[in-house]
């Protein structure tokens, strides 16, 4: 058997959890369900920090394509106007106004080795016919094969348009000379030829290519950089934060002196200001409250304690006058007898919540035979022959039979006064996640326990029919059958049976647990 602790360290556990399960005293703890893997990737220091990385990030693509236009289109502005400058001048210095006869073969040849000496450029040069027909250059002569229409575009001045062949960007250019006079009688010996130059744009390329990998390790540099700047800032930013969980964990669980340093003077140190003021509202009000209640435990004590000895007179001498009354007086005194006994087993009830409240309950445990102790139960109140008892004969646990017994009396009697016959008992040993306890259950036959009742029947003062004046019970039996259950480290429990009337279901460990640990 575990060992049992010290009746103050009982009182004072009992003191607690009674603080914790009061509707006027309860401080719920919002309990996080997600786990720190869950946190990890959902938190709000993940989520900021995505939110500035991806700030930065668009940023620094932006401003990297931006400047990727701008450069590409210089680069490429630049070599083309070189190209087509160095074309019209060499046209011009080449071909002159007036051409003699039978030149256009030289001509043209001098027109390809001057336009195609630069490294990565070709040149063609072809005859122009006089009916308007086009020439194109002869396959290979260029690195881009010249089209019809490009050719036809070209008999009108400088033309260029850009190509990729193989992967590889190439400006063509084509041109013509139109400043020049024909020999009137054979103008087919004096027309000069129409150029196709083709440059490559590869060292061009290679140059874009290389500012574009310096523009993705900047970029890659940049997301590096954000992250950590993102990181040390959502941690500036979340540590208030975190100590506003904290200080919120603190105070839920109890802890009402819990208070937030204020720093700065932003929306977090309004925030935490705030939340100071509240829990100082909230200390007041719960220590206000607490002192009531202590109040009001030490009055109901003190009074309950003080009418014990003279109701024990007035129960002696009731009794005694109602049975030595005269006919016509018996009833009299036969019903202020009984009220009196109401009346004491009324501040008897009060004493025992008392003792609850103040964690002076104990218990004086002993090997019990449970067929043995419900059977004295009924006996002991002549109830024998109104309830059915069913359970094995041979079951023991180590209860308190004398807070064994209150509790099924007040069962059975609950059954009896509210319920319906049959009642009947069945108990079994039962274990609950590894645990070896006893279980017993009282049900009857009657109207059943009304729906607003069943999540409040073990309250305190509640009555199956709240709107009359006066009744047979206390409205505390169940409350302390409660109790008692609880100081067994065991759970009492009530519902509706499928076939109609109440069930109580009582479970108790077989070897009670320690104040302060609960039942599983």
């Amino acid at each position: 058997m575990r060992p049992a602790r010290p009746r103050q360290d009982r009182g004072r556990a009992r003191r607690a959890a009674a603080d914790r399960d009061r509707p006027g005293l309860r401080l719920p703890v919002q309990r996080a369900v997600t786990g720190d893997a869950g946190r990890r990737f959902t938190g709000l220091r993940l989520r900021l920090a995505a939110a500035f990385t991806a700030v930065a990030l668009l940023a620094a693509l932006l401003a990297s394509g931006i400047s990727y236009v701008l450069l590409r289109r210089v680069m490429l502005q630049r070599a083309q106007d070189a190209v087509l400058s160095e074309v019209r001048d060499t046209l011009t210095r080449q071909i002159p106004p007036r051409l003699p006869p039978d030149t256009a073969a030289l001509i043209r040849a001098q027109l390809e080795e001057v336009l195609g000496d630069a490294p990565g450029r070709k040149a063609a040069a072809v005859p122009v016919a006089l009916d308007g027909r086009v020439n194109l250059p002869p396959p290979g002569s260029l690195d881009v094969p010249v089209t019809r229409e490009f050719a036809r575009r070209a008999l009108r001045g400088v033309v260029f348009q850009r190509v990729i062949r193989n992967g590889t960007p190439y400006l063509l250019v084509g041109a013509r000379a139109s400043r020049y006079q024909t020999t009137l009688e054979e103008p087919w010996r004096t027309t000069p030829p129409m150029v196709f130059v083709s440059a490559s744009l590869s060292r061009e390329a290679a140059d874009l290519r290389l500012f574009t990998r310096a523009l993705l390790i900047a970029d890659a540099l940049a997301l590096v950089s954000a992250v950590g700047f993102a990181l040390l800032a959502t941690r500036g930013v979340l540590r208030p934060v975190r100590g506003l969980a904290a200080a919120a964990r603190a105070l839920g669980e109890g802890d009402l002196e819990t208070r937030v340093t204020v720093r700065g003077g932003d929306e977090l140190a309004d925030l935490a200001r705030t939340f100071n003021r509240t829990a100082e509202a909230l200390e007041r009000t719960v220590t206000d409250l607490r002192a009531m209640e202590a109040a009001s435990r030490r009055f109901v004590a003190d009074v309950s304690h003080e009418l014990r000895t003279p109701l024990t007179s007035m129960i002696a001498v009731t009794d005694v006058l109602a049975e030595q009354a005269a006919d016509e007086n018996g009833a009299a005194a036969r019903l202020v007898a009984g009220e009196t006994r109401r009346l004491g087993r009324l501040v008897e009830h009060l004493i025992e919540i008392s003792r609850f409240d103040a964690g002076a309950a104990a218990l004086v445990l002993d090997e019990v035979r449970v067929a043995d102790a419900v059977a004295g139960t009924l006996e002991a109140r002549g109830w024998r022959d109104d309830v059915a008892v069913h359970g094995p004969p041979d079951l023991f646990a180590r209860l308190d039979p004398r807070r064994f017994d209150v509790v099924i009396a007040n069962l059975v009697g609950n059954a009896l006064r509210h319920g319906g016959p049959p009642v009947a008992v069945r108990f079994e040993a039962a274990d609950r996640h590894g645990v070896a306890g006893v279980t017993v259950v009282v049900t009857d036959h009657g109207p059943g326990l009304p729906a607003d009742l069943v999540d409040v029947v073990f309250d305190r003062f509640v009555k199956s029919d709240a709107a009359r004046s006066r009744s047979d019970g206390s409205g505390l039996g169940l409350s302390i059958a409660k109790e008692n259950a609880m100081l067994h480290g065991g759970t009492l429990t009530a519902a509706n049976g499928a076939d109609g009337g109440a069930v109580f279901t009582l479970w108790l460990p077989g070897r009670p647990f320690p104040e302060g640990e609960e039942a599983p």
